[in-house]
């Protein structure tokens, strides 16, 4: 009887260069072995201009598909194995409450550049980039919020508050002059709209919101590991806590931390890495690394939406992609260009 891999490789066989699989490196191994591309947020969408394949299988969850139709050439299609994979933080900045705070302190005289996460809807980048902003990765945070910062208006850095603590605290920035908002359903609070509160001086405003995985990840967890592995290294994501982030040893995207891990297993062989983020690529670079050091997670971590693209959903939609009844994702027209303008926005300030 033919397993589910077999049957996934053969209509890969069947579809040939019609089809490009790219993967998010979150997945499982079983999802993961398909995928012809494999990389976090900035290198898939990166890889999105270069592809000529007709059908694009993004696994991932919603906001990556969207990100690659945007980016897609016209004629291609792109599709998600799951659809209802979503993500919890993109889910905290709905794009309408954005616009409200953002008309808000423009009208008041606070022009800010707003800087969306990468891990946002179609419709927040819509709204940053009528807005002149931009979207950043956790790869290169950095590089985009200087850009921001030295148009000399301010920023609004949305949805992750820790991703914008951790990367200020790495560029420098004097907290004193951050301010996080507290908003409710129509946007600023009354208290906030009031000219005398903190947030109409400040230099970056933190949009309330985080990654509930990464925030589980506690202090007690890194000097847990510190105590059960003298001399380890620990790494984290930057989407963990700040607290967190301090009493490691380094902090960057996933691509920083397949980095480190290999880095390591080079240079100190029989050395043990500890590493906080997504338990499925932490699991990955144990097994790939094995014969010469220890690669752990902090803790379990497992994303429930990335969890939701499985080889059983992703053979059904290449069944539907051969047959011709597989439903493309489909995205607003009218939030494409200025949501697209964010995306080319941010390759064309990390290129230069």
């Amino acid at each position: 009887m033919q397993t589910t891999t077999d049957a996934i490789a053969a209509l890969k066989r069947k579809l040939g260069s019609r089809l490009c699989i790219l993967g998010h490196h979150y997945e499982n191994d079983a999802v993961i072995q398909h995928c012809d591309i494999t990389g976090d947020s900035l290198e898939l969408a990166r890889r999105i201009p270069d592809i000529t394949a007709e059908h694009i299988v993004f696994c991932g969850v919603y906001f990556m598909g969207e990100s690659a139709a945007l980016l897609a050439a016209p004629g291609q299609h792109v599709y998600l194995p799951a659809p209802d994979a979503d993500c919890a933080m993109s889910l905290m900045a709905p794009g309408e409450r954005a616009r409200a705070v953002l008309a808000c302190l423009h009208a008041g005289g606070r022009p800010v550049i707003p800087v969306a996460y990468v891990n946002t809807t179609l419709a927040l980048k819509a709204v940053v980039g009528e807005y002149g902003g931009t979207v950043c990765t956790s790869a290169n945070a950095r590089t985009v919020l200087r850009w921001a910062l030295d148009q000399g208006r301010g920023v609004l850095f949305l949805p992750d508050r820790h991703l914008a603590r951790n990367t200020g605290r790495q560029l420098g920035l004097n907290e004193s002059n951050w301010c996080q908002l507290e908003l409710d359903e129509q946007g600023l609070t009354p208290a906030e709209q009031d000219k005398s509160h903190p947030l109409w001086q400040a230099d970056m405003l933190l949009w309330p919101g985080c990654c509930p995985i990464h925030e589980e990840l506690t202090e007690a967890q890194v000097l847990a590991m510190r105590a059960a592995h003298p001399g380890c290294t620990v790494v984290a994501h930057p989407e963990c806590r700040p607290e967190v982030i301090a009493l490691c040893d380094g902090a960057g995207s996933t691509s920083y931390i397949i980095r480190e891990a290999a880095r390591l297993a080079d240079e100190k062989p029989g050395s043990t890495l500890v590493v906080g983020t997504e338990t499925n690529l932490v699991q990955r670079l144990g097994r790939r690394h094995a014969a010469t050091c220890t690669v752990l997670p902090l803790a379990q971590a497992i994303c429930p939406d990335m969890a939701k693209i499985t080889e059983a959903r992703l053979l059904t939609l290449l069944e539907g992609i051969a047959a011709g009844t597989a439903e493309a994702l489909t995205v607003d027209p009218a939030q494409c260009p200025p949501a697209r303008l964010t995306l080319t926005r941010m390759l064309d300030i990390c290129a230069r």
